[in-house]
């Protein structure tokens, strides 16, 4: 069963600029190198994986983002509902992809954290502490990296202009959210 307590529950909102923890949606992780493994994918979500680094592709329902040459991170815009523990998603990629060999699936909802930033400050305040030159990524809609930001690991995933989805492991969430919120009070 998975865990339904979110480790933030919060919102803020600063001048400029809105951080909240989106309550858990469905993330699965995907591994495979096979064609048969592309196309899989492709029938049973009606959604091509990027095939290109930094990437995603997204339906009304679904996001996959581009991880690694073999790997990407589905998520959903559905939020899970704790009374329902129904994996119907995760049961269908594992017997199309993972029984026949074609490569794996993971569930990995409780291992990422989701917080959503958006606003005209989001820029300043990811680059405050982040290596990363974001010039060329704000003005990519669906690009992804994967980064660090305040020495944390995470993965930002450019859903629209100035709304970005910040996925961080559970067992760093809360002291992420502690540095943004306290760095967004000086934006």
């Amino acid at each position: 069963m998975l865990n339904y307590n979110l480790p933030i529950n919060d919102s803020k909102e600063y001048f400029e600029l809105k951080i909240s923890e989106i309550e858990p949606t469905t993330k699965i992780n995907l591994r495979g190198k096979k064609s048969d493994f592309i196309t899989k994918i492709g029938k049973s979500l009606s959604i091509i994986p990027p095939t290109e680094a930094n990437t995603s592709t997204a339906n009304e329902n679904l996001n996959l983002i581009w991880l690694s040459p073999d790997e990407w991170m589905l998520y959903t815009n559905e939020k899970i509902k704790s009374e329902n523990d129904n994996y119907k998603l995760e049961d269908e990629l594992f017997n199309d992809i993972s029984e026949v060999n074609y490569g794996s699936v993971t569930n990995v909802t409780d291992h990422w954290v989701m917080i959503n930033l958006k606003g005209e400050k989001v820029y300043d305040l990811l680059s405050t502490s982040c290596p990363f030159n974001f010039n060329s990524f704000k003005s990519n809609k669906g690009s992804v990296v994967q980064t660090t930001l305040n020495h944390i690991d995470v993965i930002i995933h450019h859903k629209n202009t100035n709304d970005l989805n910040l996925f961080v492991r559970r067992s760093f969430s809360n002291h992420l959210w502690s540095w943004i919120n306290d760095c967004s009070r000086f934006l």
